[in-house]
Formats: structure tokens, C-alpha cells, sequence
């Protein structure tokens, strides 16, 4: 009963919210959202690339115009293995064209054991992207795993969360639906 009152609480409050940067967030960011820390001004993102599961090329800038929840995560990492279906729940349910989940596998994991992972998981709506040389990691300052960024539509980076979190929660589900209004 609790759990269906505080869904419909920040449900609520996200219909009537549609925050345009990281400071309009704040009234989301309790329970396991209040470990985002929000920028107080966007910032920059490195021109950095990462591979796409067929070896393509790609960049953050590649996702502008859409929020981006990028996740950077490795198939050894436990807590990853248990976020990555509450991710794929979030890409199910608000991802479009004004959201979407970007998942990056970073370190030593190649593009067959990314795929292993996520097939044994049975995530198939989630990128399996890779950074195979920590190029990107290591121009975002990351420091351990699971990292979260959050990217605004003009491709800067307005809020990080470093370590795990629980992706299917009202919370989060109320910060997204605010970002994907």
C-alpha cells in the first residue's frame, strides 16, 4: 500500500514538473535518487568515442536532442548485473525520442562477453557499447563502477551518480518521466 501511495505521489509530481536542467531536478532526487549529485552548471563531455557492438565509432554527441541516462558498467561488477534490468525497465518505459538508456561497457570486456552478459540476463533493449581502452571512462574522471551520468539534450552532463541505485524505483521512475516529458 505505501509503495502504491508513493508511486502515485511522484508520479504526480513529475506530470506537473518538466524540468529543463539539473537544478529543476532537485525536487526529485530523494530516496536512492538523492545520491545524484547535480551540477551546478552543465558540463562539457570529453570528445571521447566507444564502440558499438559492430565495432562502429561512435560519441556522446551522437545523442543530442534527448536526454541520456549513461550508464558505464563492466560484466564483473555485481552491482551492474543487478541494475541492468531495472535500466532496461527505464528504456521500456520512457525511452523515445526525448529519453534514452545508453549503456557502456568499459574496461577488458569485449563485444562477445557484453553479449553473453546480457543475453544470460535477458536485457535486449539495451546497447551493448563498449570502451575497450577505458578512452572515455578515463576522460569522464571515472573512478569505479556503476557510474551514472546524466546528459541534457544539449549534450553536456548536468548530474552524476556513482554506484548503484535502484533504477525501477518510484523515485527514479518520477525523475525520468520528468526528463522525458
Amino acid at each position: 500500500m505505501l509503495k502504491r501511495l508513493a508511486t502515485v505521489l511522484y508520479t504526480g509530481l513529475a506530470a506537473f514538473a518538466n524540468p529543463a536542467t539539473a537544478q529543476d531536478i532537485a525536487p526529485f532526487l530523494v530516496g536512492d535518487m538523492a545520491k545524484i549529485v547535480a551540477h551546478a552548471e552543465p558540463k562539457a563531455l570529453p570528445d571521447a568515442t566507444f564502440q558499438t557492438a559492430d565495432g562502429a565509432t561512435r560519441s556522446l554527441s551522437d545523442y543530442k536532442g534527448k536526454w541520456v541516462l549513461l550508464n558505464l558498467w563492466a560484466t564483473w561488477c555485481a552491482p551492474c548485473r543487478e541494475e541492468m534490468p531495472m535500466l532496461s525497465a527505464l528504456q521500456t518505459n520512457y525511452g523515445g525520442e526525448k529519453f534514452e538508456v545508453v549503456t557502456i561497457a568499459t574496461g577488458r570486456d569485449n563485444p562477445a562477453k557484453v553479449a553473453r552478459f546480457m543475453d544470460s540476463i535477458e536485457v535486449t533493449n539495451l546497447p551493448r557499447h563498449t570502451d575497450p581502452n577505458q578512452q572515455l571512462a578515463r576522460a569522464l574522471g571515472i573512478l569505479g563502477l556503476p557510474v551514472v551520468l546524466l546528459i541534457n539534450p544539449i549534450g553536456q552532463e548536468t548530474a552524476r551518480l556513482t554506484g548503484p541505485a535502484k533504477w525501477d524505483s518510484p523515485e527514479a521512475y518520477a525523475l525520468i518521466q520528468s526528463l522525458s516529458e
